[in-house]
């Protein structure tokens, strides 16, 4: 009942004025008619705090078949190109297994080592998202116990078990960073010092949505470059099921082993009840320990979404 309140009243909130609250050392600004109507903003904080509909979007992907439009480039240090992949593929899924066919396919310079296996990390990560090597059997969407956990991994695997959840998990401490780890927990005590919160109800894509921003506070000084990793992330939620809908974050941190800068944006679908990732954007520049430095972007664009056999909901 009280989204569908929520819901009534949402043409009123653009005149309505932001009230900040102080929740355990976290400062949340929310639109004035969350405190009128005594909304459980707290619950809804937390729901936010343990979200998968993200993660499970991507898994999603395990299950279904469908086409994409595929554009990664690596840069150089002048930003211009030095390799990059343009192709179309289409992932087909029967019989509990998918496969990767290339419709067609264009690459330059060193994108590929000469037994065809990537050269660049990034490239390997984008592949791990949305192609398959050979045939693949025997996976579902299935999150729960499935979460990405990468201490049990270790040297490169480890390393792309961390990026992964990074890309999946902003905001979530993520072990076995040196440094950093701790930092990239937005949801903590020590996070809740430096950082703002804010919840509003905006319309999306033709959707009522909650938008939850998270942005480092003002006037932070030399703790801003040294001490946070995430300079922004606003996450759109449907206001009647709380999936996400889509995902904007910058994240970013220099240290004397590694650094990176990373954009992304995401935005998700629906095919046949389940929400898929449409579009994803994303720009890095990073490096990493005994790895070189890479700076690429990638765009995917998914569509043509077809249900699998003996898929799992």
């Amino acid at each position: 009942m009280k989204c569908f309140f929520l819901i009534c009243l949402l043409p009123l909130f653009v005149s309505a004025q932001d009230t900040t609250v102080v929740d355990d050392y976290r400062v949340v600004t929310l639109p004035e008619v969350f405190i009128r109507n005594n909304f459980d903003y707290k619950k809804l904080i937390q729901q936010i705090k343990e979200d998968t509909t993200f993660y499970k979007a991507f898994r999603n992907l395990r299950i279904l078949g469908y086409t994409s439009y595929n554009d990664i480039q690596i840069l150089d240090k002048k930003n211009r190109i030095k390799a990059s992949l343009s192709s179309k593929t289409i992932q087909h899924r029967a019989d509990s297994c998918r496969t990767t066919e290339i419709i067609e396919e264009t690459t330059i310079g060193d994108f590929y080592k000469n037994n065809h296996e990537y050269n660049y990390l990034t490239a390997e990560l984008y592949a791990s998202l949305f192609f398959s090597k050979g045939k693949v059997c025997g996976e579902n969407n299935i999150v729960k116990g499935k979460l990405i956990d990468p201490s049990n991994k270790s040297g490169m695997e480890k390393h792309k078990e961390q990026l992964k959840m990074l890309f999946f998990n902003p905001g979530q401490k993520i072990p076995g960073i040196p440094f950093i780890g701790n930092k990239l927990d937005l949801y903590d005590e020590r996070a809740q010092k430096y950082y703002d919160y804010k919840i509003d109800i905006v319309e999306f894509q033709q959707k009522n949505c909650y938008t939850f921003t998270i942005k480092p506070k003002d006037n932070l000084g030399w703790f801003k470059d040294k001490g946070l990793v995430v300079d922004e992330m606003i996450t759109w939620f449907d206001i009647k099921t709380l999936e996400v809908l889509a995902r904007n974050y910058k994240l970013s941190y220099r240290a004397g082993v590694y650094d990176f800068d990373v954009t992304m944006e995401v935005i998700m679908d629906k095919f046949n009840g389940l929400t898929v990732p449409k579009t994803l954007r994303y720009k890095g520049n990073w490096r990493f320990l005994f790895k070189k430095r890479e700076n690429a972007v990638f765009t995917a664009t998914l569509f043509d979404f077809k249900e699998g056999t003996n898929s799992l909901h």
